[in-house]
């Protein structure tokens, strides 16, 4: 069974900087891509970006372009979130998922097997 733990969410005013992590329990298959959801109450779960599998391409929804950084370490089969320039519309459950994808990333959360338990951040203004 594979788990994917998330970390690092919390409280940050609005301009701050979060970095969250998803530690996966097993090693990253070939094919698989990360990807970071995040979800808030009222909205449908939202895409907010992807690495594949060997961390050399990367993706991004267009609300986090050029503000969010993915990235991973295959060593420790870990993914990060670094997030910067947070403003309060970022507030929301973020989660962590993989999903055999073949190179593809798919901007929606069906496509994605496995899932984190989420962690939520809080911008205040």
């Amino acid at each position: 069974q594979v788990q994917l733990i998330e970390s690092g969410g919390g409280l940050v005013q609005a301009g701050g900087s979060l970095t969250l992590s998803c530690a996966v329990s097993t090693r990253t298959l070939e094919y698989y891509t990360m990807a970071w959801f995040r979800h808030t109450p009222g909205k449908e779960r939202e895409y907010v970006a992807a690495i594949s599998w060997d961390g050399t391409r990367t993706d991004y929804g267009d609300s986090v372009k050029g503000r969010f950084t993915i990235s991973k370490d295959n060593a420790e089969n870990t993914a990060y979130l670094q997030m910067n320039s947070l403003n309060p519309e970022d507030t929301a459950v973020y989660y962590c998922a993989i999903g055999r994808t073949y190179g593809t990333f798919p901007h929606t959360p069906s496509h994605y097997t496995y899932w984190g338990q989420g962690t939520q951040v809080t911008v205040s203004s």
